[in-house]
């Protein structure tokens, strides 16, 4: 008999909860666990974004040198054009490909004979240059929004979650009419944990992006002086013609 009175709860006593994550996900209300799910995939989603960023800025950079030592190693520039110029492999190389090939087909119609249709032609090798800039770093430069929203609008997210969550917990509390932290407990931990995964979603995004920008800008940079350099080597070629 004792046996069976010492096994029954006492009075008051709350059974125990369990706190692990995957139970503070299971337990949760089903807009918190929207929440929840929403930030896991936005975060999931960043680190791919991170590692394919990641792996592509040191591919740019590789590209970048082998590029230049051929460039700058004094061999001819149409045959450097003509290995790579139907596939650049490179944003480098898609600049330099995208002005040789404007300078061949104007050197074919004879657009270079006059140092009126040399001005015209310049004009536009560098514009041409320019266009190829812009949209070899635009395309660089895809899902960097995503980085940008993922860091700015999770804290507050995750922060939506805790209070819808905090919300239902009072209202579990009044219901219950029981204010122990047996009672309270479970709720606020299953709240707070939205506002740790937007932490988690937010944290690397925001480290990623302001990283990413920086090497992105550097390397537009890079491309902007490899451009100026070979305009400036073009037009001496078309005095030297002229």
């Amino acid at each position: 008999m004792q046996g069976d009175v010492s096994s029954l709860p006492l009075a008051g006593s709350a059974v125990p909860h369990d706190l692990s994550i995957i139970s503070l996900f299971l337990q949760a209300d089903l807009i918190v666990k929207v929440v929840m799910f929403l930030l896991l995939a936005a975060s999931f989603w960043s680190w791919a974004v991170i590692f394919d960023k990641l792996m592509k800025l040191r591919r740019l950079r590789r590209d970048a040198e082998h590029f230049e030592e051929s460039f700058w190693s004094g061999g001819s520039l149409d045959d450097l054009y003509d290995r790579i110029g139907q596939r650049p492999l490179d944003p480098m190389s898609a600049v330099f490909a995208a002005a040789m090939r404007e300078w061949r087909r104007s050197a074919a119609k004879g657009l270079a004979a006059s140092s009126t249709l040399r001005t015209n032609l310049q004009e536009r090798i560098e514009r041409v240059m320019h266009v190829t800039l812009s949209r070899e770093m635009e395309r660089l430069e895809r899902f960097m929004p995503f980085l940008a929203t993922v860091g700015s609008t999770s804290p507050f997210v995750g922060l939506f979650g805790t209070v819808w969550g905090i919300m239902n917990s009072f209202q579990s509390i009044a219901a219950s009419k029981n204010t122990s932290l047996a009672v309270v407990a479970p709720g606020i931990a299953e709240s707070l944990f939205a506002t740790a995964l937007g932490l988690v979603a937010a944290i690397p995004a925001v480290i990623a992006y302001n990283k990413f920008s920086t090497d992105f800008g550097r390397y537009a940079g890079r491309l902007d002086g490899f451009a100026t350099e070979f305009g400036a080597i073009l037009s001496r070629q078309l005095d030297e013609k002229g």
